[in-house]
């Protein structure tokens, strides 16, 4: 039963930035550097392209997201942390 609540850790890279991912289940919150996606990101689109994956495997809303994020501009931020996501869905789905 503890292995339903374990944190998935991954990294997602683009270009020169780098995001650490930590995913859990949850309500769909997305916290990234300490602060909520669209207070960091700044604009609806880079909000949008990190958020994808979710988009594409129907799983909004399911997990909540802490990332650190380093490196490179805010597009290449947003690129990594999409890869990120991805890569931890993607765990969680070989895992359950």
């Amino acid at each position: 039963m503890a292995a339903a609540t374990a944190e998935i850790v991954t990294v997602g890279r683009r270009k020169e930035a780098s995001a650490r991912v930590r995913m859990v289940p949850g309500t769909g919150r997305i916290t990234v550097n300490g602060r909520p996606i669209d207070q960091y990101m700044m604009r609806d689109v880079l909000v949008m392209l990190a958020k994808q994956p979710f988009d594409v495997t129907d799983t909004a809303g399911k997990f909540d997201i802490r990332a650190r994020c380093t490196g490179g501009g805010l597009t290449g931020q947003a690129g990594a942390l999409r890869l990120g996501i991805a890569r931890a869905l993607l765990e969680y789905n070989d895992q359950y």
